[in-house]
């Protein structure tokens, strides 16, 4: 089971972290129901604080409530789902990078250069293990980008995704037989940022998406023919 986080933190964020941690250590798998008396026992804790963390789970994609039912773990994308997410993401995050090239700070390169080295770190094993960390740093790549491109209408359709890609992050991602590549990858963007090439970055922006669908697309295909 996963270890408890400090007890500074409010009751709903912990068992947040502890059930997002459970699902990375596969104890809970796609399509499993998730039974708050049973996890309330187990955790130790009332049942409020994870209805609230399941209620903060739902809205990331991963679990799925059910009228009459209660929550479920979210099933995996299927093959279909995840290229239509990534082909979504096409539309989408080529342009907000390149509208972010065309309005860079120093500021905004250092916080995209901060969340690079943090996903480097969770990637590579050098820091501290957490899957929190690593999700909120591949996030916080994404959506620095989102908000650096001063569209607010590109912003909030890029958001409405949000969910989705965490899902995907979650069950996919982190998974991957190769999850080094995203930070080089976030590495190559910001490398065309940080020289001002706008439509360069918007390439490996491009590029970096694509990688993630054929990663994504390869590690399906191993799991169906293991």
């Amino acid at each position: 089971m996963a270890t408890r986080p400090s007890d500074r933190q409010p009751l709903a964020d912990q068992m947040y972290e502890v059930l997002l941690g459970q699902f990375m250590d596969g104890l809970w798998s796609p399509g499993r129901p998730l039974n708050i008396g049973a996890l309330s026992r187990e955790l130790n804790v009332s049942q409020t604080p994870l209805r609230e963390a399941l209620a903060r789970l739902e809205h990331t994609g991963l679990v799925r409530r059910e009228a009459l039912k209660g929550y479920r773990v979210a099933p995996l994308f299927s093959e279909t789902e995840l290229i239509k997410l990534m082909d979504a993401r096409l539309v989408l995050e080529p342009t907000l990078t390149y509208e972010a090239g065309r309005r860079t700070t120093p500021e905004f390169l250092q916080d995209v250069a901060d969340s690079i080295e943090e996903l480097r770190r969770c990637a590579t094993g050098d820091g501290p293990p957490s899957v929190r960390a690593y999700l909120s740093a591949d996030e916080r790549f994404h959506f620095l980008i989102a908000k650096q491109s001063a569209n607010p209408f590109l912003e909030s359709a890029y958001r409405s995704l949000s969910g989705h890609v965490q899902r995907f992050r979650l069950f996919t991602e982190l998974g991957s037989s190769d999850a080094e590549s995203p930070a080089r990858e976030h590495t190559a963007v910001h490398e065309a940022l940080t020289a001002g090439d706008a439509e360069g970055a918007a390439d490996r922006m491009r590029q970096h998406i694509e990688n993630a669908k054929a990663r994504a697309l390869k590690d399906r295909q191993a799991v169906s023919s293991g």
